[in-house]
């Protein structure tokens, strides 16, 4: 038996005047789970994405969040929840330092004062910043100096701040090399070692087989399968994403499928 979902969609509905972008779409997370979200260019993932964290409400349908209706309609609601992101482009402010980033919108202090040194002392024994290895040289270099690693350390640093039970990754290890993708891929396996829930938005099959427990496949904006990552084969995954294989089972059904096994 499955415990409650962390996170569940039902029947979600999102159109943009007479197109549909996402249709009836159905997604479960479970705390501790990582959950890869694929699909070709077109399939509705960043739509879904945006539904989630607040950015876009959804036209139709029900979000629950530990098994309660919940409506996200700006991404305050999704932060109030434990929902933190970390989009492509990572939103950060280049002219700023490490710390700066780390804090913006949170920043400790009051009567409009900022505590500089609790804020660096908090972003120097920040774990993240030291387990990746990737050589941050100092937390109050400019952002603008980093690498591509370095400043994907820096965003996903700042989301951890906040302690989400939910993180939503997208496409975390575009433009990495090697060592920086197995780094990245090792944090993931951290945060589902804490509980946290993980939605990994990616076309990396190979990172999706590498930390994956299941894939949930979008076509067109509707549900085109719930797979186990384990015993579904990268072959498999590819005929759903192109639609050469029509898999829409709900994700209860799955759940009920896998269960009954």
């Amino acid at each position: 038996m499955w415990s409650t979902p962390l996170l569940a969609l039902r029947g979600i509905c999102k159109r943009y005047g007479a197109v549909s972008a996402l249709t009836d779409v159905e997604l479960e997370i479970h705390a501790g789970e990582v959950v890869a979200l694929v699909g070709d260019n077109g399939a509705g993932k960043s739509t879904l994405v945006k539904v989630i964290t607040g950015a876009e409400p959804a036209d139709e349908g029900t979000i629950e969040w530990d098994g309660r209706p919940v409506r996200i309609a700006r991404p305050r609601d999704a932060q109030s929840l434990g929902i933190a992101s970390v989009y492509q482009d990572l939103a950060l402010c280049e002219t700023l330092d490490v710390v700066g980033n780390l804090f913006l919108g949170h920043e400790i202090g009051g009567t409009g004062i900022l505590d500089e040194v609790s804020m660096e002392r908090r972003a120097c024994e920040l774990e993240l910043l030291d387990t990746l290895s990737i050589g941050i040289p100092s937390v109050r270099v400019p952002v603008a100096s980093l690498s591509a690693g370095q400043r994907k350390t820096v965003a996903i640093a700042r989301a951890l701040i906040s302690e989400p039970r939910l993180l939503v990754l997208d496409e975390p290890t575009a433009s990495l090399g090697v060592q920086q993708s197995a780094h990245f891929l090792d944090l993931i396996d951290r945060l589902r070692e804490r509980g946290i829930g993980v939605l990994l938005v990616s076309h990396n099959l190979g990172d999706v087989k590498a930390v994956a427990d299941q894939v949930a496949v979008l076509h067109l904006g509707r549900n085109n399968g719930f797979l186990s990552v384990p015993t579904t084969s990268q072959e498999q995954i590819v005929s759903c994403i192109t639609g050469a294989t029509n898999n829409a089972v709900t994700h209860r059904d799955a759940r009920a499928w896998e269960g009954g096994r």
